[in-house]
């Protein structure tokens, strides 16, 4: 089993910040497969299970706030013996500009709370990130309110492109050839 976990923070009045590109990933992919999340509240999260091709993966929104993710990441993935390199997490990244992704394996949290607690209660971060731009706020704004603001019709636009692309490649992510993947996706955004 494989962990696909879309970072967020609970409640309708986060929908549709920024800081929730994460959830609305894991969202729109429950919808494309005609799958529903339900309340898993031992694990602090709602949770659906996805059987693709050879894969079976647990789509995962945690219901912790954004700055604890790890309280219900962390104890999914001792219960299910889940492997860090068999955990994918969605979230946006104020370091890349809205309409910009990355996919890369390991590394720091980059100042991002939601990863922080990840790597505070995973045995180590050789999980994989799937990074979606936001994009940094304008001078004089500070950080917090910008990702908790509402993304803007642009960026919208922008993240649904992202998604397309990143949905078709989700295979090629679950088999963990990121490279490949990205590849593909830039190319397919190239295209549009």
């Amino acid at each position: 089993m494989q962990l696909l976990v879309g970072l967020g923070n609970p409640g309708n009045k986060y929908e549709t910040t920024r800081h929730n590109i994460g959830f609305r990933f894991v969202d729109t992919l429950a919808e494309k497969q005609g799958l529903r999340f339900a309340a898993a509240p031992r694990f602090k999260a709602e949770l659906t299970e996805w059987q693709t091709g050879t894969h079976r993966v647990l789509l995962v929104k945690p219901q912790t706030f954004m700055n604890n993710s790890g309280e219900c990441v962390g104890p999914l993935a001792h219960y299910y013996g889940i492997e860090s390199s068999d955990i994918f997490v969605v979230y946006d990244d104020l370091d890349l500009a809205s309409g910009k992704f990355r996919m890369r394996t390991g590394g720091g949290h980059g100042g991002h709370n939601g990863l922080k607690s990840l790597n505070q209660h995973l045995p180590d971060g050789n999980y994989h990130r799937l990074k979606i731009g936001i994009g940094r706020p304008p001078a004089g704004m500070e950080v917090t309110p910008w990702v908790l603001g509402r993304a803007d019709a642009t960026d919208r636009e922008q993240e649904a492109r992202i998604f397309a692309a990143l949905l078709e490649e989700m295979p090629t992510v679950l088999d963990g050839n990121l490279a490949l993947a990205g590849n593909h996706m830039h190319l397919h955004l190239q295209e549009k």
